[in-house]
């Protein structure tokens, strides 16, 4: 919590604590705002003086609620939030996403929202192929069950288009360069499961309870799992230093490690083809297939492709007489 709010500002905020989690106690509040209880009173009296109905209960389950009326003021930004929303936004042709954005500039003073306007009429953005824009509702679902700690029934289609169910322990959803994730347990595979959140079909919540590992940080968690637990495994061998062939490789590759002179890349995939094409096609450094069979094929499936069309370009040449 910022140092510098305004006694206003923090008197919003306990209204917002207070809205969220009715019974709130003083000490609460100015655990939350980082003030003393004193101050936290303040601020709840502030709100009385401005006629926001705060109820108070004593006793060892007592605290403040809101009053039955009570409203929240509207959404007040500055002009470099409005031009922050704008930028985040820009990338995103989704459809709603353009919608609620034009919603909030309608409604900003003309003061705050000019700028912001301008920078949505005139700049425009060439959005990352590689991104992926899930159901809002799946999405909405996975969340709501992450913060209620609710296991879950999910189907699932891979990136070779085989479908799955399975019950998981959903503990956080991660959005990583354009992607969302469900970082999660799997009850049939007792292992940590990361699942791209657009592959999720149906969502089933249950009343079955978990809980998520003390300290967990999902977003390492999510880049050391990326590429374990799929179908068919990997190993890739380079003749090259770690440190050179690390910046090339992808959490979802799989896990580098050194080897002799060279190093090994050890994973697993669930679309060889769109391993070889797309990841190992493009590394700068010679390399080998040591497995598994599904991936040694994908290679050389894509190897005689290159080959193929690399002997019809020059016949094609020959035949033209070209030097």
């Amino acid at each position: 919590m910022p140092t510098d709010l305004s006694p206003t500002a923090r008197a919003l905020r306990t209204m917002e604590l207070l809205r969220t989690r009715p019974g709130t106690t003083a000490a609460e509040i100015a655990d939350a705002l980082g003030v003393t209880e004193r101050a936290a009173r303040r601020y709840v009296g502030i709100l009385r003086e401005a006629g926001v109905p705060v109820e108070s209960t004593r006793g060892p389950y007592g605290g403040y609620r809101l009053g039955r009326g009570a409203r929240l003021p509207p959404v007040v930004f500055t002009e470099a939030e409005a031009l922050a929303l704008v930028m985040a936004a820009l990338d995103d042709a989704d459809e709603l996403v353009g919608e609620a954005l034009n919603k909030v500039l309608r409604v900003l003073p003309e003061s705050v929202g000019r700028q912001a306007a301008a920078l949505r009429a005139h700049a425009s953005a060439a959005p990352d192929p590689a991104s992926a824009r899930p159901d809002p509702a799946t999405t909405g679902a996975l969340v709501a069950a992450c913060a209620e700690r609710r296991s879950v029934r999910i189907t699932y289609r891979s990136e070779s288009g085989q479908e799955s169910a399975g019950l998981v322990d959903p503990w956080a959803v991660v959005v990583r360069h354009g992607r969302w994730y469900l970082l999660c347990r799997s009850h049939r595979a007792d292992a940590i499961r990361t699942y791209r959140v657009d592959r999720i079909g149906e969502v089933h919540r249950t009343t079955r309870a978990f809980t998520p590992p003390a300290g967990l940080d999902p977003v390492a968690v999510l880049e050391e799992n990326l590429g374990t637990g799929w179908e068919f495994p990997t190993r890739v061998v380079f003749d090259a230093p770690p440190a050179e062939v690390a910046r090339w490789v992808r959490p979802p590759m799989g896990r580098l490690e050194a080897a002799g002179d060279g190093c090994v890349l050890v994973g697993s995939t669930s679309a060889p083809t769109m391993y070889a094409r797309d990841w190992l096609a493009r590394m700068p450094f010679a390399f080998r297939v040591e497995g598994g069979p599904e991936l040694r094929a994908a290679v050389a499936a894509l190897a005689a492709r290159l080959t193929a069309a690399s002997e019809a370009s020059e016949a094609s040449t020959t035949s033209r007489g070209e030097p």
